[in-house]
Parts: structure tokens; C-alpha cells; sequence
């Protein structure tokens, strides 16, 4: 069995080797640090921290205890948080605003992976003030419960606006969506995340420019710079990694940060050519309302790629199990 298993994995990967071939690797991407700490094996999320400065947050992905880490600029630990009345069903992604009207931390921890696209009623995503000292420490969040107006959805990403502080979720999936948050989050009831626009095919993860002015989805493949209103601005040349999980703005706004999972993985600063980067204006661009706009959705080549490698995968195991019997 573990050799028609081995066999079926082979299949899949020549499927998938009829993909297209994602964007060449960044020639100036620059190691930034690798995780030294051996509880971090499956880092997910990514984030800056808004107040303390060159520390960098991270969580592990499934199976994981609701913990997340402040990571120095070399790569080691300075504190591991709990959160106290949080679950990690899935935990897989995070962001990290600073609140314009106090100028605190806020972290948010998104529990939206579902595989099985239906296995949980809801997801939740929580919010926790940033910590003001990086020393071990039991924290308390604040819960938010969501449901998809369109039904139930496998997500990877989670982006929150600087300005607005609106909270938006990417799924990934073979045809991706950007989901919106209410603008005002309820603790007493669901949320309803509703579709305002599309997002490039198997995202996993997502993030907001500091100032707003932009926001980035990153998928296994590359990562594609969007403007608020969801029009593309262009697409970034990821460096290679084992398995792209994460993706984050620094501070400045000026390059990006992207990560992976496995022990000791590697996180990457991707500067962000000056042309590529909207300026900011007065008056900011208006965020997605409503789903009007398709920038990044599956085209029609997608599709049949997709099919086609589906269509091999799945006649390679029936004439694997059919020889093997």
C-alpha cells in the first residue's frame, strides 16, 4: 500500500507540473532570519510587531495550542504568549495593526482553516492588545464568531485595513475570494463575512500596507499587489520556499516579508520596487464594497490547467489501484 501510495503522490506531482510556472525567484530577496526556536515548526502567520522594535510574531499552523511567539531580529525566541480562552482548531494567519487612535498594538489570530470546506458551524478570529513587555505571559482576547453569507469556506489569510480597522479574510481555494467583516464586530452574535471581490487561485496568506495604501496576497506560487478598490497593481517575485505559508509589509511599507513552514524555515525580506508601490494620497482609496470588481480570479487557461491535471492525477490512481489489485 505504501507503494501505490508513493506512486499516486508521483502522479499528482506530474499533474501539477502542468501548471503554469510561477514568477522566477526574487533575485534581492534577502534572509532575514530562520526561527531558532524548536517549538516553531509550522509557522502560519506572519507580523510585525507595530510597536517594539525588529520583533516579528508568529504562530504554528493545525494541531497547534493557542500560542504564538515574538521573534527577534535573529531569529530567537524573546517570549511566548497563551492565549487563555482561545481554542487553535486551525490557526492559520494573523495581522498587526497600531490603533490610530491610541497607538497600542492590536493582534489578530484567525482559526479559518477547514479542509473539509464544512467541518466547523463557524470560525472565529480573535483580537488581543499587543503586549507593552516581550516576557512569557497568559493573555486574554477578545472572540469574534463569522459564518460566509455563501457558504462554508477553507481560508488561509486574514488582512486588516490600518485606517479602518475593517477585517477581511482571503480563502483558499481553486476560484479564491476576499471576504469583508462587518464594520463593527459582535461578541454576542455570528458575523457574516460576505464576498467583496476575488483572490488568486490557493492563497495562503495575506496583509495590508501600514499606512493603506495597498495590500498583498501571497500564494504558493507568488505573491500580487493590489490597490484598496482590489485593481492589481502587479505581481511580486517570491523567493523559493518549502511550502509558502506567510506574508507581511514592514513597518515602512517598502518591502515584503514571507515565511514557511518546517523547522528552523526561513523568513525573507522582498524589497518592493518604488514603481510598484501606490503613493499615498489625501484622500485614500475607497476599500471593497461589493464584488464588482474581479481582478485575480481563475481564467479560463486556469481552468483548464487545473482540469487537465486533475483529469491525470485521478486516471493515474485508477490505473494504479486497477494494476495493484
Amino acid at each position: 500500500m505504501g507503494g501505490l501510495l508513493i506512486r499516486v503522490l508521483a502522479v499528482a506531482l506530474a499533474a501539477l507540473a502542468l501548471l503554469p510556472p510561477s514568477p522566477a525567484a526574487a533575485d534581492d530577496a534577502e534572509l532575514l532570519f530562520r526561527f531558532r526556536d524548536p517549538a516553531i515548526t509550522e509557522s502560519s502567520g506572519l507580523a510585525v510587531s507595530p510597536t517594539h522594535d525588529d520583533i516579528y510574531y508568529t504562530h504554528n499552523d493545525s494541531s497547534a495550542e493557542p500560542v504564538f511567539y515574538a521573534v527577534g531580529g535573529d531569529g530567537r525566541t524573546k517570549a511566548t504568549f497563551r492565549l487563555g480562552n482561545a481554542e487553535a482548531r486551525d490557526w492559520e494567519a494573523m495581522a498587526a495593526v497600531k490603533d490610530p487612535k491610541t497607538g497600542r498594538g492590536v493582534l489578530w489570530f484567525a482559526d479559518i482553516g477547514d479542509n473539509l470546506d464544512g467541518a466547523w458551524p463557524d470560525i472565529s478570529i480573535y483580537k488581543v492588545m499587543e503586549p507593552r513587555k516581550l516576557a512569557d505571559a497568559t493573555l486574554s482576547a477578545v472572540r469574534y464568531r463569522f459564518r460566509y453569507a455563501d457558504g462554508a469556506r477553507n481560508a488561509e489569510g486574514i488582512m486588516v485595513h490600518p485606517r479602518t480597522g475593517r477585517l477581511y479574510v482571503v480563502t483558499k481555494e481553486f476560484v479564491g475570494s476576499v471576504y469583508a467583516a462587518p464594520k463593527k464586530l459582535r461578541t454576542d452574535r455570528i458575523n457574516t463575512l460576505r464576498r467583496v471581490g476575488s483572490a488568486p487561485i490557493m492563497a495562503t496568506d495575506a496583509a495590508y500596507a501600514p499606512d493603506g495604501s495597498s495590500y498583498v496576497i501571497r500564494t504558493y506560487f507568488s505573491a500580487t499587489l493590489y490597490k484598496p478598490s482590489g485593481e492589481v497593481i502587479a505581481k511580486v517575485r517570491m523567493p523559493e520556499l518549502q511550502q509558502a505559508e506567510s506574508i507581511a509589509y514592514t513597518r515602512d511599507g517598502t518591502a515584503l516579508l514571507t515565511g514557511s513552514e518546517g523547522e528552523r524555515s526561513p523568513v525573507y525580506r522582498v524589497p518592493l520596487p518604488t514603481q510598484e508601490t501606490p503613493t499615498p494620497s489625501a484622500r485614500p482609496e475607497p476599500e471593497r464594497t461589493e464584488a464588482a470588481a474581479e481582478p485575480q480570479g481563475l481564467t479560463g487557461l486556469n481552468v483548464l490547467i487545473w482540469l487537465g491535471a486533475a483529469a491525470l492525477a485521478i486516471g493515474g490512481i485508477v490505473f494504479l489501484a486497477r494494476i495493484t489489485r
